[in-house]
């Protein structure tokens, strides 16, 4: 895997060698300091030979006379990508920025968090920090060479990590704010991961595996095999599964980290097909190969679990995440065959490819049932429908609660991931009944994610809940500031904010 950058603290001072960046404002505001480093290697004059105003983009000055580092890159404190949120995740799409801009750099790098409205607090600092490590993650661990080699071999770079230094007022302060901002990042990059894995590497039992790593920062684990779950009566998670010889499992994750054990918990439930093919209804094959970021939303969960975990969230949360193949075996489930879910509703089934919701009712159930939380947020790559919608922008959010809804919504806007609610109705909830059962797994052609989401309200009671389907925003998904991978991590910052704003005490 290529190596993340070594971040340290240190307060503002003079730079010895190196590369050393500069955030610049509109026409070319720069902070006192950075101000200062600029003025002496002639910034002014350069920049209007360039061309660049400090509106967008970067300037690299190379070898400046008068000082002893090796280049000067300054770097556009604001950006036009309507993907950026407010306050911290505009500093941490400017620390993504920043590393697109110096990481091929072959010495160390010094950022001097100096900005046109002064020195940046620590927040701040932290949070482009942790824009650079998201910025600078690849998903490259099966590429024995890379593309810029004239040789064909393995680079040695990939083992030395680069260092950046960032000076800034309170170093001390930044350094403490980095613990959170660093555990969140991490959350973001288990996620992306986890959905990057090839599915002959990572399949249920895998998958399960990698979960109950958790345990290390002090997360309950609990992993129920299919003789467990039929024992519950799970039929609903275990059909989408029986076609696969690699077993299904279920991964239940708790972290206690309220004052009160007995406080009631915030939940969050992930789809786990850890590879699509459609089963009997089988998929085209043309791009079949991205069903292996089916499992987005569980990779959510457990990258929401480390983040809460590793910055000691004050909160009770339970992670629960299906996990199954759906295969198209001689075993698997048929188009027209009927089975009985947890809660004990009868589903037909339709399309064997609509397996998502089959996942999720049984674990939306089980974990409402068992742990009764305040509410439940469920996510998952659900229905290609929603792309048609909302494209790869935004997810798609069905809530049976106006507060929970206000509070994604709002989550959505400040770090970047965003939502936009969509309706639930009784008019959609009539396209889901089944002549043969009490309801069917799919409602036909319009309105199908609208459709999906109601499946899922069956199973969830008067427990506030959200759906979010993350079809066009957990895998395949643009690249922006802090992502140039195919799998986003979508979910873990929108839903460690609303966490943390709202919900620890």
């Amino acid at each position: 895997m290529a190596q993340l950058p070594k971040i340290g603290f240190k307060p503002l001072s003079k730079v010895e060698s190196g590369t050393v960046v500069i955030p610049v404002g509109a026409k070319l505001k720069l902070g006192k300091f950075a101000g200062g480093v600029a003025e002496t290697v002639g910034f002014e004059k350069a920049a209007e030979a360039a061309g660049f105003t400090g509106a967008s983009g970067s300037l690299n000055i190379y070898a400046p006379a008068g000082v002893k580092f090796d280049r000067l890159t300054a770097v556009a404190e604001h950006s036009k990508s309507e993907q950026i949120g407010d306050g911290q995740d505009a500093a941490m799409a400017l620390g993504g920025r920043i590393w697109a801009t110096i990481s091929k750099s072959k010495g160390p790098v010094t950022l001097l968090a100096d900005g046109q409205e002064g020195e940046y607090d620590p927040e701040t600092v932290a949070a482009i920090a942790a824009g650079m490590l998201l910025r600078a993650y690849k998903f490259d661990k099966y590429q024995t060479s890379s593309d810029d080699e004239d040789d064909g071999k393995a680079s040695k770079l990939k083992d030395k990590p680069l260092s950046v230094t960032i000076q800034c007022a309170d170093a001390p302060g930044a350094k403490k704010a980095f613990k959170s901002a660093e555990a969140i990042a991490e959350g973001v990059i288990i996620a992306r991961d986890l959905v990057n894995e090839p599915a002959n590497i990572l399949g249920p039992v895998e998958f399960a595996a990698k979960a109950s790593e958790l345990s290390r920062l002090g997360v309950e684990i609990e992993v129920l095999t299919p003789k467990e779950m039929t024992k519950l009566g799970m039929r609903a998670l275990l059909g989408v599964g029986q076609g696969s010889p690699r077993e299904s499992r279920m991964v239940v994750m708790r972290w206690n980290g309220a004052k009160s054990k007995s406080a009631k918990p915030v939940a969050f439930v992930g789809k786990g097909v850890v590879f699509d093919t459609g089963g009997i209804s089988i998929k085209p094959a043309a791009s079949m190969e991205d069903m292996k970021g089916d499992m987005a939303g569980a990779a959510c969960v457990t990258g929401l679990m480390h983040a809460l975990a590793a910055r000691k969230a004050k909160v009770n949360a339970i992670g629960v995440i299906g996990l199954v193949e759906n295969m198209p075996d001689g075993a698997a489930q048929r188009p027209g065959d009927i089975v009985t879910a947890m809660s004990g509703t009868t589903i037909e089934i339709i399309n064997t490819d609509a397996e998502g919701r089959l996942v999720l009712a049984d674990a939306l159930y089980y974990t409402i049932d068992r742990f009764k939380p305040q509410f439940v947020v469920n996510l998952a790559t659900l229905t290609g429908a929603i792309l048609v919608a909302l494209g790869t922008a935004r997810a798609g959010l069905f809530c049976n609660d106006d507060d929970l809804a206000g509070q994604l919504f709002e989550a959505g806007e400040a770090t970047g991931d965003k939502v936009w609610r969509m309706p639930l109705g009784e008019a959609y909830d009539k396209l889901i009944k089944s002549k043969f059962a009490d309801i069917k797994n799919t409602g036909g052609r319009y309105a199908g994610s609208i459709t999906a989401a109601q499946f899922l309200q069956r199973f969830v009671g008067e427990t506030p809940w959200a759906h979010l389907d993350i079809a066009g925003t957990g895998m395949s998904s643009p690249s922006s500031d802090i992502s140039d991978t195919w799998a986003s991590g979508f979910g873990v910052r929108l839903l460690d904010r609303v966490v943390a704003d709202h919900y620890e005490k």
